[in-house]
């Protein structure tokens, strides 16, 4: 069951304050919601990277609150960013397999909250789960993602080098963990995001990347808006891999979510569309009434 911490004074800092589950596991995340509540409104799950030196697993996703609050209240939007396991104080260890699991459940929290539907937006690794989740499951409106690897094949190569790079980051403290490892090495090799951008079309995709990126390289991003064939590809000058601190980027992807919510709004709901068809029902049968009472009645025989 999600739960929330009260909320913290006006002047601190936004934290993952928020709880929601994923399988056995329990997830931390922040929830933003505009001041009309979440009814009525569009959400977004932000998903955060992979830790690096320097920004371990307590660091990671630490600046997404901020985003997501500012969303809610430029925007209108209900906003979870949350924590993959092994992340924060999220419960668990990472696996790659396992963290798609938790987008999944990111998913299905903004669905319980009753928002109007649901997209992702995703940095590094978790925009190639974004477009993995948005590929799979058909709740998905659309996805973005930013700076984002089209394969782990690098990790798929040396599962035990990024094994002992997981430990020293945190996001694996179980020494026991991962109980198979080759079924945790293979979890690199079943997540495939341009085939995934593939599947996803013709929902749409926004892709972002840095021209100075030296961690995914351009390329990538360039792959993932090919194989959609109709994602909307913007490229930030001079911009690293670090997407989420630069304000271009960012101003790209409200511009884009800007334009989601209206696209949605132009759309018939489905109690629309239900009153439009009862209502042409309708006009059709009174047009063949009064053709029927209209009719010249035919001569009679003599």
């Amino acid at each position: 069951m999600a739960t929330s911490q009260p909320d913290q004074a006006d002047s601190a800092p936004a934290i993952m304050d928020y709880q929601f589950p994923s399988g056995d596991l329990q997830l931390s995340g922040h929830l933003a919601e505009p001041t009309e509540g979440p009814h009525n409104a569009p959400g977004l799950l932000l998903c955060h990277g992979f830790p690096v030196r320097g920004r371990e697993s307590p660091q990671s996703g630490v600046s997404f609150p901020e985003l997501a609050d500012r969303i809610a209240v430029e925007l209108g939007w209900v906003v979870l960013a949350m924590n993959f396991r092994g992340c924060g104080t999220a419960e668990g260890n990472y696996s790659m397999l396992g963290w798609l699991d938790d987008v999944a459940a990111g998913v299905a929290e903004l669905n319980r909250l009753g928002v109007t539907g649901v997209w992702v937006a995703g940095f590094g690794t978790g925009g190639s789960l974004a477009v993995c989740e948005g590929a799979r499951n058909p709740t998905v409106m659309g996805v973005a993602a930013l700076a984002t690897p089209t394969d782990f094949d690098d990790w798929a190569r040396n599962p035990r080098r990024l094994l002992l790079h997981a430990r020293e980051v945190q996001v694996i403290k179980d020494p026991e963990f991962p109980p198979s490892f080759e079924d945790w090495a293979g979890g690199f090799k079943s997540v495939h995001p341009v085939e995934a951008a593939a599947r996803l079309a013709p929902r749409p995709l926004l892709v972002v990347h840095g021209d100075s990126d030296d961690l995914t390289p351009l390329n990538d991003g360039r792959a993932l808006a090919r194989a959609h064939g109709d994602a909307e590809f913007r490229l930030i000058n001079g911009a690293g891999h670090e997407l989420r601190h630069d304000p271009r980027a960012v101003a790209v992807l409200l511009g884009w979510l800007s334009r989601q919510q209206i696209a949605v709004l132009a759309q018939p709901t489905g109690a629309e569309i239900e009153r439009a068809e009862i209502e042409r029902a309708e006009i059709e049968s009174a047009d063949a009434a009064e053709r029927v009472a209209t009719a010249t009645p035919p001569e009679p025989d003599h």
